[in-house]
């Protein structure tokens, strides 16, 4: 990847890009449920996903992906942490990325440039796929909270241990 020097200067300036998101987020309007969050939290989550940019972008699969921002979206919403603010925040992170390249990093050669565009078209294809998960994080930790939701987990446990039958898909459809 053409881009690596890129990601690299941010996994280097990791600590100070947190801080200065953390600052941002809990500044802003549309991020207000985020004041009710520990700072350091925060800050911890969004360093970690800078500081493993270049795995994340190069090396985690989908399912990675998948997992990682599901429970983090299911642990916002736990939080108290509205889906819209959770999703702002996430697009404060993409956008405070591309503030610091556009003011870190200059092209000097063509080279350089399809470098930081194939940067930019990662970091929209990973923050794409990190918000479409987190929405269903969020449908998910709902889903498990509503009375329904409640019985299917008990089902699901109950069919675990052996208590119950697993379900067939069947009747899974007509539930529904």
């Amino acid at each position: 990847m053409l881009g690596m020097k890129l990601v690299r200067l941010i996994e280097r300036h990791s600590e100070t890009l947190a801080r200065e998101l953390v600052d941002e987020i809990q500044n802003s309007e549309r991020t207000s449920d985020f004041r009710n969050l520990p700072p350091e939290d925060l800050r911890r989550a969004a360093a970690e996903l800078y500081h493993n940019l270049g795995e994340w972008l190069l090396q985690k699969t989908e399912r990675d992906i998948a997992s990682r921002f599901k429970a983090s979206a299911a642990h916002r919403a736990a939080e108290g942490i509205r889906l819209h603010q959770f999703l702002w925040a996430l697009m404060l992170t993409r956008d405070h990325l591309r503030y610091f390249l556009r003011r870190e990093a200059f092209a000097d050669t063509i080279v350089q440039l399809h470098g930081e565009l194939e940067l930019n078209e990662l970091l929209n294809q990973f923050f794409d796929r990190a918000l479409y998960y987190s929405v269903l994080g969020y449908e998910q930790a709902s889903q498990a909270t509503t009375p329904k939701g409640e019985l299917r987990r008990i089902q699901d446990l109950a069919t675990a241990i052996g208590l119950m039958a697993e379900r067939n898909q069947s009747s899974e459809l007509v539930e529904e």
